[in-house]
Parts: structure tokens; C-alpha cells; sequence
């Protein structure tokens, strides 16, 4: 019983490391790759995250929605309650259509300001996100937040091995997004991402469209945020606002892609792993304590403080910079040597002292 609790620990660990990874690979593909300054990845986390909630569930107030868009009944046909074994992929799309779309707008307006206005926008809007959700109530239910959202194949498996499931339904999400930006980011499009993040008013002397290559690169980033969102609902199965906050949506995953390297798909995969590692662990630190001498007994009492996991990661960051400053897997930068000068002849040389 215990090595399978140990299994099933593990199990639930990757799943949600695999999820973090995802987002972790959306905001390389802004900042490692594009220079793009967002902090408002909670934003798309939110509309990803609630998008396929709301897909897959009825609205918490089908009459209010109903008279709202369309004044109908149009929600009792069940397009809003079309579950999940089936239109799981429409759940995901459906995720980052709309963050897609969300991204289209914002970045029209904000990529043309500096990077520390397009940080200060893309927070704000993250926010205005969250509290739209809280307010909102209609939508999905405020404060008290969406419950009971199905699972992929729910019916079709067993409770006790559904995140078994789950967890080789994130590696194939995950490995599918890791190959499709691999192949983005080392295309004729990705080297031109790269020119704009070395050198912006080089990349635009060059004839290249600075604005619409940024554009597209903070559009794509937002819809792999928006299937990270889709996933993490449909495996907690809850969502309220509370579980966007700034520091879990949007801190941590920026410490996983600083740790693992930034402009480095796979060192983004390995840093969601690393840093999701100390976030769980660190919860068994109390009970690791618990034999120490009465005089010591504060320390197992102060790392039950929710706040020291970010201390944790707060430490794990400064020590990854001091020892590798790119992070465990930073980016691999080519070098290009230059040929060097052809050298005269010798006949030449006399030729030229003759004359």
C-alpha cells in the first residue's frame, strides 16, 4: 500500500509538473525567444482554464446566461453541457481560440510600448481578468468558483486509475506543443524572433515587420498558456479566482523557465520539473523535522508557513544564477567565426614594391 501511495504521489506530481511545463513553453516562446515582457500570464491561465470549464458544464445560472447573449433558450441545447469524452480536443481549441483571440487585441495595443509598459499592461489586464470572474457571478459563479468539471473518459475508467490516464494525456499534449515550437523556433519565423530579441532596430533596418513578428509570437505563446489552462481544469476539476493569484500563476512559472534557461524549450521542461518539485516538497519538511530536539522544535513549526515555499524558490533561483547564470539548460548560441583575411603573396608583394 505504500509504494502504490508513493506511485500515485508520483503520478499526480508529473501530471502537474507536465501542465507547468506547458505554460513554461509559452512564456519562453514570449521571453526566451521573443523578448516579449509579459507578467500577465495568469490572465491567459484564467480564460484558458475557464473557456473549456465552460464548455464542457452548464453555466452556474443557465437563465441569466441565456437572456444575457441571446435571450433564448440556447444554453438547454447542451452545447455548454457537451461533456468531455468526446470533445475533449474541442475543449482544448476552444482554450486557445479564446486566448488567441484575447492576445490579438492586447497585443495590437500594447507590443508597440517598451518592455517595461507591455509588463505593466499585460499585469493589469491579468487582473482585470481574475476580478472580471469574481465579479461577474453569471459567468462562472464568482467567488465560489466552477465545480465538478468532467474528465476525458471519466466514465470509461476506473476513479482509482483515471490519472494514469490523465497523466499520458498531458505527455502527449506536452510532447506534441514541445516539437511543434522546436520546429517554429528553428524555421526562417523563429530566427527572425531571435533577431528582434538580440536587436530590435537592427531586425527592422533588415526590412523585417518587427510589430507583426512580435504579434505573432505573443498570439502563439497565449494559446499554449490557454491549453495549459484547459488541462489544469480538467484535472483539479475546481476553479475559482482565487487560484490565479499573481504569485502561483504567474511567479512560479516565471522562476521554472529562469531556472531551467531561458530560449531553451527543453530547459523550460526541466525547470517546471525542478521548481514544482520544491513547491510539493517542501511540504514534508515538518515531518522530516520531527526529530529534533525540543530546542529546535520552532524550525518544523516555521516551514508550515505557507510562505516559506516561496523562500524556497527565492533560494533556488539566487543559487541558479550564481552557479549556471543561463539557467541548467540555457540556451545554445551558435558562433559564427569569421573567415579570415586572405593574406597577399609574396610575388605579389615584390610586384607591388616594383611599382
Amino acid at each position: 500500500m505504500e509504494l502504490m501511495g508513493v506511485v500515485n504521489y508520483a503520478v499526480g506530481f508529473a501530471i502537474m509538473a507536465g501542465i507547468y511545463s506547458i505554460f513554461a513553453l509559452g512564456l519562453n516562446v514570449h521571453w526566451g525567444y521573443t523578448g516579449l515582457f509579459n507578467i500577465g500570464i495568469a490572465g491567459f491561465f484564467a480564460v484558458g482554464a475557464y473557456t473549456s470549464a465552460l464548455l464542457t458544464t452548464p453555466p452556474p445560472d443557465s437563465a441569466q446566461f441565456e437572456d444575457f447573449v441571446f435571450g433564448g433558450d440556447w444554453a438547454q441545447t447542451g452545447f455548454l453541457d457537451m461533456g468531455l469524452d468526446l470533445w475533449f480536443v474541442l475543449a482544448l481549441g476552444g482554450a486557445g481560440l479564446a486566448c488567441a483571440l484575447i492576445a490579438l487585441v492586447i497585443g495590437y495595443v500594447t507590443l508597440r510600448l517598451n518592455d517595461d509598459y507591455l509588463a505593466i499592461a499585460t499585469l493589469g489586464i491579468a487582473e482585470a481578468v481574475r476580478l472580471f470572474f469574481l465579479n461577474e457571478k453569471w459567468v462562472a459563479n464568482g467567488s465560489k468558483g466552477l465545480y465538478r468539471i468532467p474528465e476525458f473518459l471519466g466514465e470509461w475508467v476506473a476513479p482509482e486509475r483515471y490519472d494514469y490516464l490523465y497523466l499520458v494525456v498531458v505527455l502527449v499534449v506536452l510532447a506534441g506543443l514541445f516539437v511543434a515550437i522546436q520546429r517554429a523556433v528553428n524555421s526562417p519565423w523563429g530566427r527572425v524572433l531571435k533577431a528582434i530579441r538580440e536587436d530590435e532596430v537592427a531586425a527592422e533596418a533588415s526590412g523585417k515587420d518587427v510589430f507583426g513578428f512580435k504579434l505573432q509570437s505573443f498570439v502563439l505563446g497565449a494559446v499554449i498558456m490557454g491549453i495549459g489552462g484547459a488541462l489544469y481544469a480538467h484535472h483539479i476539476r475546481f476553479l475559482a479566482p482565487q487560484t490565479f493569484d499573481p504569485l502561483l500563476a504567474t511567479f512560479v512559472i516565471w522562476a521554472m523557465l529562469m531556472v531551467g534557461g531561458t530560449g531553451n524549450n527543453l530547459g523550460a521542461i526541466v525547470g517546471a520539473f525542478v521548481v514544482w518539485g520544491i513547491w510539493t516538497g517542501t511540504q514534508f519538511l515538518p515531518d522530516a523535522l520531527q526529530f529534533l530536539p525540543d530546542a529546535l522544535q520552532f524550525l518544523p513549526e516555521a516551514l508550515e508557513d505557507p510562505n516559506f515555499r516561496f523562500f524556497m524558490i527565492g533560494v533556488l533561483i539566487v543559487a541558479v544564477m550564481l552557479v549556471r547564470p543561463n539557467g541548467i539548460l540555457g540556451e545554445v548560441r551558435r558562433r559564427v567565426s569569421q573567415a579570415p583575411s586572405p593574406q597577399p603573396s609574396p610575388s605579389r608583394e615584390r610586384g607591388a614594391g616594383q611599382r
